[in-house]
């Protein structure tokens, strides 16, 4: 007895204490080091924003920039991100249904709108029938690019249409007779030079370097299209979430908005 004794006095006691349960261990270790992405300029909103406020908090935290709308939520499911900032709750659920994946919203931010640019027309009064129009191939901003052409007079679809599930095939009228071309949102941009007009969403026109204040309309943005911080649902109630809502809702993001992103749409939480 007096050996076994001895020997329990050898053994760490951090080494006794894992023998005798492992309950709870995995959610007594605060997670301090997180990796963000987004897109531009949601990645720049993640650098300048939200970045300093968690640092202050004590977190060491890298942003990553993508360009495309796939990679940061593949990375979010791998695991080589904590959090992504470039979506909207449609294409968020949409994509999450695609891809087998569990993914919620955390906090709606300040959002670049779709807007229609041209080279060619400096007002949409000059836009001449027969004018190609280019608008992104994907099912969610193809809704957003003919319904702010809808809203600005240049095209009219059925009203009992679903305006976030419109596609091409809904237009009732095209009074104009423009010719539309879908095309891989990140190339609209570029596309300027060889179409007349194009709608194009916000992030990829701040990217290209276009004025957000020089477009010749912009879109209205209902609340679900607003883009939002998501996370795993798994990690939602998780304390760095939290304190990535914090840093969204804190004074010093408010500055830093409307320094760096005006023109941005609200959400409706910032505008109460």
């Amino acid at each position: 007895m007096k050996k076994f004794l001895l020997l329990l006095t050898l053994i760490p006691a951090g080494l006794l204490a894992a023998c005798g349960s492992d309950e709870g261990a995995a959610s007594d270790v605060e997670k301090k080091d997180l990796v963000l992405g987004g897109t531009i300029p949601y990645s720049d909103m993640l650098e300048g924003g939200v970045k300093p406020y968690l640092e202050e908090l004590g977190y060491t935290v890298e942003v990553r920039e993508f360009n495309d709308y796939v990679q940061p939520n593949t990375a979010l499911g791998s695991g080589s991100l904590d959090a992504n900032l470039f979506q909207h709750e449609v294409y968020m659920t949409a994509f999450a249904e695609e891809h087998d994946m569990d993914l919620s919203g955390v906090i709606r931010v300040p959002t670049a709108p779709m807007a229609i640019y041209s080279e060619k027309f400096a007002s949409l009064e000059e836009i001449e029938p027969g004018s190609t129009v280019a608008i992104p191939n994907d099912p969610t901003n193809t809704a957003r690019g003919l319904t702010v052409l809808r809203d600005n007079g240049l095209l009219e679809f059925d009203e009992d249409v679903n305006p976030l599930r419109v596609t091409e095939n809904d237009v009732t009228s095209n009074p104009l007779d423009l010719k539309i071309e879908s095309l891989e949102a990140a190339q609209l941009p570029r596309s300027l030079s060889s179409v007349d007009l194009a709608a194009i969403n916000g992030n990829f026109a701040i990217s290209a370097g276009l004025d957000l204040t020089a477009s010749l309309a912009k879109d209205n943005i209902p609340e679900n299209i607003i883009n939002q911080v998501v996370v795993l649902t798994e990690n939602l109630d998780d304390q760095y979430v939290q304190d990535i809502k914090e840093a969204i809702e804190s004074d010093e993001f408010k500055q830093f908005i409307e320094e760096e992103f005006q023109g941005f749409h609200q959400p409706d939480w910032m505008r109460d």
